[in-house]
């Protein structure tokens, strides 16, 4: 065995808090990709309406690789400016002929670079996270079809209450994880847009071609338009942390639920790939639940850092601004943990409709049945509307 790991290797606890596609998605080389991605699409506009020269921003496209980048030294160089944009640049000015070094960056600053990468790498975390809660929530539907009419007893201050069937509970774990994907989605298509003001938002730089360049951007990196730089209008990434938080919420809300149907006492469902205990072999734990359930428990602290750090001064923030960043990446990386862990999870989970149904006695259940089915088709039904 290896005394130690190496920075390619997953962290001791990764595979559990960090789990999925999510975590190289927002890792430092995607980041510098997008960096680097900002810094030859902003050339790329500015030359189309030519404040730099074609040439100058064809050489700035081809020595912007992130192979060409050490992204420790650029680290250790970014605590003298206090980002990393600064190193960055003066890296890819030395790559670039000397001729094109003064169209790197041409006009912006450091902040128009980090916020649109941020956009950038946020909008490609979003995709896998989605189409995570988008597997959960196709089980959970798969769940509610084959259990419409399987009776088990409804449970509210965790007690037993009036009968529903195991097809209506998962109805309700469907409808909160699609409409909390609907809000993700909605968050992703419109609201993670470029940045792009210069010195003080202005765009004073760019002279009378200042006020198009950020639309011109915006297509060329696939982002939303803002009618404004929003250096220290943070509602977008308030929004996006809310949206993710939320959708925190509704992954835990279905996984605390499997954990107490999962219970000795109650065992109505049981996870098909159950973890071992090292200390009682007879144990099958709900693990991918308990995951999902621990990575989802992160969230509303991330959230709330974020949305603190919403205050901030004047045209450009005193310290709120940097105090985004790390908890931007732990947040995406938790909820797409937590997502796709409740994806493993409900993919396969075995119920016991016999065990569900014996806490029922020999009450008549027929009504109750009748009314969960119903609401269960128009669950269904609705989900299957464009």
């Amino acid at each position: 065995m290896r005394p130690s790991s190496s920075a390619s290797d997953p962290g001791l606890f990764d595979e559990i808090l960090a789990r999925g596609p999510v975590r190289t998605a927002v890792g430092d080389r995607s980041w510098l990709t997008a960096l680097l991605e900002v810094e030859v699409a902003l050339a790329r506009v500015q030359a189309d309406v030519g404040l730099i020269a074609p040439d100058a921003a064809a050489a700035i496209a081809a020595a912007a690789h992130p192979d060409r980048f050490d992204i420790g030294a650029l680290g250790r160089a970014a605590a003298g400016p206090g980002n990393p944009v600064l190193p960055l640049v003066e890296a890819l000015r030395a790559a670039v002929p000397a001729a094109a070094a003064g169209s790197v960056h041409k006009g912006a600053t450091s902040q128009d670079v980090v916020d649109t990468a941020a956009m950038l790498v946020a909008h490609r975390a979003l995709g896998p996270l989605l189409a995570d809660l988008a597997g959960a929530a196709d089980a959970a539907a798969g769940l509610a079809r084959r259990y419409r009419d399987a009776p088990m007893a409804g449970r509210t201050l965790l007690q037993r209450a009036e009968p529903v069937t195991i097809g209506f509970t998962a109805a309700g774990w469907l409808a909160g994880l699609d409409e909390a994907a609907g809000l993700l989605a909605g968050v992703r298509d419109t609201r993670l847009a470029v940045q792009l003001g210069g010195s003080v938002g202005t765009l004073a730089a760019y002279g009378d071609d200042g006020p198009a360049l950020p639309g011109r951007l915006a297509e060329r990196l696939g982002l939303a338009a803002a009618p404004l730089p929003w250096h220290t209008n943070r509602v977008r990434i308030g929004e996006l942390a809310g949206a993710l938080g939320t959708a925190a919420g509704a992954i835990g809300k279905v996984a605390r639920d499997v954990t107490l149907l999962a219970q000795s006492e109650v065992a109505e469902v049981a996870e098909g790939r159950p973890g071992r205990s090292s200390a009682m072999p007879h144990k099958r734990n709900p693990v991918a639940a308990v995951s999902a359930i621990a990575c989802a428990a992160q969230a509303p602290g991330l959230v709330a850092t974020l949305l603190t750090a919403m205050v901030q001064e004047y045209g450009r923030a005193a310290g709120a601004w940097h105090a985004e960043w790390r908890p931007l990446r732990e947040l995406l990386t938790a909820v797409g943990a937590a997502a796709a862990w409740l994806r493993d999870c409900l993919t396969g989970l075995r119920v016991d409709e016999a065990a569900a149904a014996a806490k029922l006695g020999d009450a008549d259940v027929t009504a109750h049945v009748r009314a969960a089915a119903r609401l269960v088709d128009l669950v269904l039904a609705d989900r299957g509307r464009p």
